[in-house]
């Protein structure tokens, strides 16, 4: 896995949903020194700082795999969740562009998934979280109410009780806005909404969090 020498922009080949330099940019490569051992065989190398840097190729099969599973779904029935103060506007922007999913950005309320008299009890039939860490709460009632769970997960983050990894950068606030972008635009597509990436209306600066917040 350790390569001293290679840079991340070797990593500048093919891929299909943008370019591989647009992921590069955003940073999404990007991982931790701290690892865990299950996140390994996403890891593309390790740098000469003992950052991880994974590969931004399956990053970006990831996303393709994700956006054809939720395209199955209406959108009243995905929940996006993020207690990551740089994953509430990606996590709302996402629900609002694909028409409509439920959305949980910074505190959860304990039985929101498990308890039916509960107020803000809600049924989705498939979940996403934006750092399983942050969201282990919601992660364990998803998981216990028998939801297919998707999460994006960093190199120091757990995958048990995750159905599907997003492998990359859950950080950084422009590489949380850019797989969040993706998933939307593709989702449109997948569906017929939109007939291709020019009539997507939302920019990528849309998705992502300001500055000042």
């Amino acid at each position: 896995m350790t390569e001293s020498a290679a840079t991340t922009t070797d990593q500048a080949g093919e891929t299909k949903l943008i370019p591989a330099t647009n992921y590069l940019s955003a940073g999404i490569h990007i991982g931790m020194k701290q690892r865990i051992k299950a996140m390994e065989r996403y890891i593309y190398k390790v740098r000469p700082d003992k950052l991880a840097v994974f590969n931004i190729q399956l990053i970006d099969e990831q996303i393709q795999n994700v956006a054809n599973l939720l395209s199955q779904y209406a959108p009243e029935d995905i929940l996006v969740v993020s207690r990551k103060k740089n994953g509430h506007k990606p996590v709302v922007k996402f629900a609002e562009a694909i028409g409509g999913a439920k959305v949980i950005y910074g505190r959860f309320y304990p039985g929101t998934l498990t308890n039916p008299n509960y107020e803000k009890y809600i049924e989705p039939k498939i979940v996403i979280v934006t750092d399983p860490f942050l969201d282990k709460q919601i992660v364990e009632e998803a998981f216990k109410s028998n939801l297919p769970i998707i999460g994006l997960c960093d190199t120091f983050n757990n995958p048990k009780n995750l159905d599907i990894v997003i492998s990359m950068n859950n950080k950084g606030k422009k590489a949380i806005a850019l797989v969040y972008w993706l998933l939307a635009r593709e989702i449109l597509k997948n569906k017929g909404e939109i007939k291709g990436d020019a009539e997507y209306k939302y920019s990528l600066e849309d998705f992502e969090m300001p500055e000042f917040e």
